[in-house]
């Protein structure tokens, strides 16, 4: 069975806003073309568009009508998972080729894949189901957090992030150390609630999930955004209004 690191140096992981999530899957689509397109084991698609479809994804996104206990209307809530990179991750202790491993510098749950036997002992061990095998290479395939790019000094800065956080139209995710107290995203989950996936699973999880907003707040937030900016049309809307002014 695989060790796992006493202690890391950083607590790398996503921050998901299940307030701005609209589900549309961008996250999804960018984690499958990276990681197949640069570099990475190609993750497969057979028969994709046939009647027996099947694939291997890093990322999903699973929608839930949640109907508030005040009786108010029930919403859509678009919940995007992928490996949590646990701080006692039970998919590495549980591997008995030592292909599962933990990085000590950062905490990134990672496969080798040349050591891998396609065993699924990490997947049944795994409580959040984000680890899959492979239907083509049968070995197991979990999110590495897109570590050939943040380990990259080639690629500017900006896109020195996963490319899930990278692409997403809503800004529903971010990415950071969660060890640090004072980083963006520790700062974030502090104001907004950030609340981890089954806790009682005792696994560490280190991503966190900010929660929805209820209506009021979320009215307050988009007032400034309803304030006009001027006192009146200007340009070729103000000629218009004034035009009609004048006529009527």
């Amino acid at each position: 069975m695989t060790d796992l690191p006493q202690a890391t140096g950083k607590r790398l992981g996503l921050v998901i806003d299940l307030d701005t999530c609209v589900g549309c899957h961008a996250c999804v689509i960018a984690c499958k073309a990276w990681n197949t397109e640069e570099g990475q084991s190609p993750l497969a698609d057979m028969d994709a568009h046939g009647a027996h479809p099947s694939g291997a994804f890093l990322n999903r996104v699973h929608s839930y009508e949640v109907t508030p206990h005040d009786g108010t209307a029930p919403r859509i809530v678009h919940v995007p998972k992928s490996c949590l990179h646990c701080t006692d991750a039970p998919c590495v202790t549980v591997c008995p080729t030592g292909a599962s491993w933990k990085r000590a510098e950062d905490g990134i749950v990672l496969v080798n894949e040349a050591e891998c036997i396609g065993c699924g002992l990490c997947a049944w061990a795994c409580p959040y189901g984000a680890r899959e095998q492979d239907p083509a290479q049968k070995v197991m395939k979990k999110c590495t957090l897109c570590v050939d790019r943040i380990d990259n000094p080639a690629l500017p800065e900006i896109d020195r992030i996963p490319a899930c956080v990278r692409t997403c139209p809503t800004g529903a995710r971010h990415f950071g150390d969660l060890g640090d107290p004072d980083s963006a995203v520790s700062r974030l989950v502090a104001e907004r609630g950030g609340m981890a996936l089954m806790p009682e699973q005792d696994t560490g999880p280190v991503n966190r999930y900010l929660p929805p907003r209820d209506k009021e707040t979320e009215l307050d937030i988009l007032a400034p955004l309803l304030t006009p900016v001027t006192e009146g049309p200007k340009g070729f809307l103000g000629w218009l209004d004034r035009a009609l002014e004048k006529l009527g």
